[in-house]
């Protein structure tokens, strides 16, 4: 069964970041994640969308937000 560790490699290295693996001895295949330079790192971090102030405070919520605004009896599907 293959299993994933997460490590750094430094100067020769391997420091592990969590769960170490319980082998003394084992064939691994090693992939490198390049860090990306901080320009970069900036440019894509995730914004938060928020709505226009203009349809701020104008949204209705009809009926229960979980369960079906139309009855069981009307679905077509169920018959």
């Amino acid at each position: 069964m293959l299993k994933s560790y997460e490590a750094v490699y430094e100067n020769g290295q391997v420091k592990w970041l969590g769960e170490q693996p319980l082998v003394t001895s084992a064939r691994i295949i090693v992939t490198v994640l390049e860090e990306p330079s901080p320009k970069i790192a900036v440019s894509r971090s995730i914004k938060r969308r928020s709505p226009p102030a203009s349809i701020a405070g104008k949204g209705k919520t009809v009926g229960d937000i979980v369960s079906p605004i139309v009855p069981a009896e009307d679905w077509e599907c169920l018959k």
